[in-house]
């Protein structure tokens, strides 16, 4: 099973790692390869069809919205999320679109984004994009499949005979959690020195356990948003924050001694710091896919509960937490 803990935890944007962090990883991947194909200066139209999944609930998981970013040259992993709503109300106004903010090209939000009910054939989450000459020809074209908790699938992948893939050879290879854990008791190793070990076929292992340490930053950022935001998510439900005002009213109980350090006091925390992350999710916040951005409020949700009780927990905790 060779994939990345950085394939598992990726810093993105919400709400969703499939319906916004994947199409906005492949539009950037898009308009990368034009650019790298010299290409970009002879775009004068593009056209953004959406698929199955993607077209039937992209409009409530601003699957729209993140691929006119991605074509903008913003990365899910680096993009300020202040940023999008802006962009896109500038956009709709003016009809331009600046591909990776390097050409400028007219286009229309009404004319130019197509959503079909039809599906295609290799994933449910699927669209293509293409570029056009001044002549209205086809210049170049792609078509691009979210599989899940950010993964992006490009259609020459799909089409690649199995034994053409070029899968990296790790030191500890496993299927299983039964696999795994028994290659922990042959070597003598801990599961997160296990996939430690596993991980230098990619990186050193200071560049892993900085980048844990980058990753955990955007974690705990998410958790103090989530807790310091308040008001009505997006989405047209009329759905109020409530993490703050429930931390506001956990922390009076606490110094009431209305609660005691017990079970019961921990999953409060634990489950206010996952709300939090949750509705920072809802809202379009920065987060980390953990493994998806629906279920990425219980990992981090733990670890805070760990580091900001557990005397004397550190940053190793937190890698070998993650790995």
């Amino acid at each position: 099973m060779p994939i990345s803990v950085f394939d598992l935890f990726k810093i993105g944007v919400g709400p969703s790692s499939s319906h916004t962090v994947g199409p906005m990883q492949a539009a950037f991947k898009y308009v990368t390869s034009l650019h790298d194909a010299d290409l970009l200066d002879e775009v004068a139209h593009l056209d953004v069809h959406l698929y199955g999944s993607l077209s039937a609930t992209g409009v409530g998981h601003a699957t729209d919205h993140a691929i006119i970013m991605g074509l903008m040259g913003e990365r899910p992993d680096t993009i300020d999320p202040l940023i999008i709503g802006p962009s896109i109300a500038s956009l709709k106004e003016s009809q331009l679109l600046e591909l990776g903010r390097q050409k400028t090209i007219a286009f229309d939000w009404n004319r130019d984004i197509y959503f079909h009910e039809e599906s295609l054939p290799h994933h449910p989450n699927a669209m293509r994009l293409a570029a056009f000459t001044h002549q209205g020809e086809l210049l170049h074209e792609n078509i691009y499949y979210s599989v899940g908790g950010g993964f992006v699938v490009e259609q020459a992948q799909v089409d690649m005979p199995l034994e053409d893939f070029d899968g990296a050879t790790i030191p500890y290879n496993f299927d299983t959690a039964e696999e795994l854990l028994a290659l922990c008791k042959k070597e003598q190793l801990s599961i997160s020195r296990l996939m430690l070990e596993n991980e230098k076929v990619w990186r050193t292992e200071d560049e892993v356990r900085n980048e844990l340490w980058r990753i955990w930053q955007v974690m705990c950022e998410c958790i103090d948003n989530g807790l310091t935001h308040e008001g009505i998510l997006p989405g047209g439900l009329n759905v109020k924050r409530r993490a703050k005002l429930l931390h506001q009213r956990l922390l009076a109980a606490e110094q009431n001694d209305c609660l005691i350090a017990s079970t019961f006091s921990a999953m409060e925390w634990v489950n206010i710091f996952a709300l939090a992350v949750n509705e920072e999710n809802a809202a379009g916040g920065r987060m980390v896919t953990a493994p998806t951005n629906g279920a990425a409020g219980i990992i981090p949700a733990v670890l805070h509960y760990y580091m900001k009780f557990q005397p004397n927990a550190c940053e190793k905790n937190v890698v070998d937490f993650l790995l």
